[in-house]
């Protein structure tokens, strides 16, 4: 019988948990062996290699990580509601109050309720934030570019590619799946859809 073909994603680890190790004796080895890396943990690092890159431009401007995301949502899709920027942005629904609240005070935000039910927000983006939009978004594309230099502009498409048809595999489908940072050139953002809008402003 042949054993089985190493790959990227198999490991041997027990030479990695053959050593002292917490909850274990010395020289004893873990009763189960993971096959796998861990793939959560490797992207999250992977998110703060990337991050790391791009947090000097932020913390520049003055605005945080959720705050950004949320500029660019509405800046690519027009005013959303607050659900609808949890959704896209990754954050939750309790953090979220208290995010808009901040960006309604610093000026980046408007919050109006919606004609038709009064119990649903609009949220859209203001002059002081598309003029945000303006400074920020050429400095994140030069580091985009500073990093296509270093990984390579294929490695970078097939790393879009890659996240594209994992998330599609594993079911989980957000609006959006570029609404971190701005989309790059090298793998365009998909077109953006059409927000709905309850009422027009006049």
């Amino acid at each position: 019988m042949n054993a089985e073909p190493a790959t990227s994603i198999h490991y041997h680890v027990s030479h990695v948990f053959a050593g002292p190790c917490a909850g274990f004796q010395a020289g004893s080895r873990m009763p189960i062996a993971p096959r796998h890396r861990n793939l959560p943990q490797l992207m999250l690092q992977a998110r703060e290699a990337l991050m790391a890159q791009f947090r000097p431009i932020l913390n520049e401007h003055g605005v945080t990580e959720q705050q950004w995301r949320i500029v660019r949502a509405l800046l690519m899709r027009g005013p959303l509601e607050p659900r609808q920027l949890c959704e896209l942005c990754q954050i939750s629904s309790p953090s979220i109050v208290g995010v808009l609240q901040r960006m309604e005070e610093a000026g980046l935000i408007e919050r109006e309720r919606m004609a038709d039910d009064q119990r649903r927000v609009s949220v859209s983006a203001t002059a002081r934030s598309r003029q945000l939009g303006r400074r920020m978004i050429p400095a994140i594309e030069a580091r985009y570019s500073s990093i296509e230099d270093r990984v390579g502009v294929e490695t970078l498409r097939r790393a879009y590619d890659m996240l594209d048809a994992l998330l599609a595999t594993l079911d989980y489908a957000p609006s959006d799946a570029d609404e971190v940072v701005p989309a790059h050139p090298a793998h365009p953002a998909p077109a953006p859809k059409a927000p709905r809008r309850a009422s027009q402003k006049r």
